[in-house]
């Protein structure tokens, strides 16, 4: 069975730093790319980031880009989002997402003084 579990979502202050993870089974993570979205409320979904598996090469939203770092570690099927310099326009339930494969159900992530 293919699963999926985000973690480390939390509140944080602007400009403060949080790191969400997507420990992902039922399936080798490192043959697949994997992204991050967002959903906040209201608002549509938002594609975050991207890192691929060929070459590990990465794209990012204009939002994010030089804030937020993606990443992996396939020995343990886990991919990673690195968020410093946050705003409270990142507030959103943030979700990984393995094409063809599935999505997790996210964790939330909340930015306010």
């Amino acid at each position: 069975q293919k699963q999926f579990v985000e973690s480390g979502g939390g509140l944080a202050q602007p400009g403060g730093s949080l790191r969400v993870s997507c420990v992902a089974s039922g399936f080798t993570l490192g043959y697949y790319a994997v992204a991050w979205f967002r959903q906040a409320p209201g608002k549509e979904r938002e594609g975050v980031a991207v890192i691929n598996t060929s070459d590990g090469s990465t794209y990012y939203a204009d939002s994010v880009k030089g804030r937020f770092t993606i990443s992996r570690d396939n020995a343990k099927s886990t991919a990673y989002l690195q968020m410093n310099n946050l705003k409270p326009e990142d507030t959103a339930v943030y979700l990984c997402d393995v094409p063809r494969i599935g999505r997790g159900q996210g964790t939330q992530v909340t930015v306010s003084s």
